[in-house]
């Protein structure tokens, strides 16, 4: 136990640059201060201490606002960032080298007994406000951005956002590639999401109108081709996106709505 807690603390260095030096992190970072309770009360729940070990994650919670109940498995090198409203559920399993930030919820989707909560692989990060829901899978390198919901059981090296959460595509440079096998620590990005991602309603949206565009374009030769043959002009001026913009019936929001 103490060995893992050595760890959970030094770990802190690698993935946070505000950390000065191992006093300031035992005394001001509270998500420090929740994983040193958590280990001790896992320690009396696999003693039989139940009671106790609530209590104590109860203490935990007050002090910290970070729930972690005690029958959780977590793994080595935790870090819990900023801490505030982090809830981590009785089944619950974290891998090795996992990061969670504030407001996470790692939670259940169902009161019958037995595995309700999520499994997180080795180096995952779990971004502000996410939840991640039931007895899913989240795969070793995983991220998860903020704010997502994710119910779904999710593959190793994927990112995931948006509700519910969707899988969506990474595009690194080389060098950041290179950063990556070389580093264990990967793409550690703020809050579990960078800003190189592709999303897949984006992409869907873009492609429609690319094929829209591209539909357009055939039917304005068609068009051409059926003039020099003698037809008639089949052309018509279609409305624009803008005119296409329903507004509201009520005159005051559509005052509201024009303005804006």
């Amino acid at each position: 136990m103490f060995k893992r807690i050595k760890e959970d603390i030094h770990s802190v260095f690698d993935r946070d640059p505000a950390a000065r030096n191992s006093f300031e992190v035992l005394t001001t970072y509270p998500g420090v201060h929740a994983i040193l309770w958590y280990r001790l009360s896992h320690w009396l729940w696999g003693k039989g201490l139940k009671w106790f070990a609530r209590f104590i994650s109860g203490l935990a919670r007050w002090f910290t606002g970070i729930e972690i109940h005690p029958a959780a498995k977590i793994g080595h090198r935790f870090f819990i960032d900023h801490g505030m409203g982090v809830v981590i559920g009785e089944t619950a399993e974290i891998g090795d080298d996992c990061t969670l930030y504030h407001g996470v919820t790692l939670g259940g989707t169902s009161w019958n007994e037995g595995k309700r909560h999520p499994t997180l692989g080795d180096r995952v990060v779990v971004g502000a406000g996410a939840k991640v829901l039931g007895p899913i899978e989240i795969g070793d390198d995983a991220r998860i951005g903020s704010n997502a919901v994710v119910i779904k059981s999710v593959p190793n090296n994927r990112t995931v956002v948006g509700i519910p959460g969707r899988i969506v595509e990474t595009n690194l440079t080389e060098q950041e590639k290179r950063r990556q096998k070389m580093a264990q620590k990967i793409g550690f990005d703020a809050y579990g999401v960078g800003q190189n991602v592709e999303d897949p309603v984006e992409k869907a949206i873009y492609s429609l109108l690319d094929h829209v565009q591209s539909q357009d374009e055939q039917l304005e030769k068609l068009n051409e081709q059926i003039k020099k043959l003698g037809g008639a002009d089949t052309h018509m001026d279609l409305p624009s996106l803008e005119d296409a913009v329903l507004e509201p019936d009520d005159p005051e929001q559509r005052a509201h709505f024009k303005a804006e």
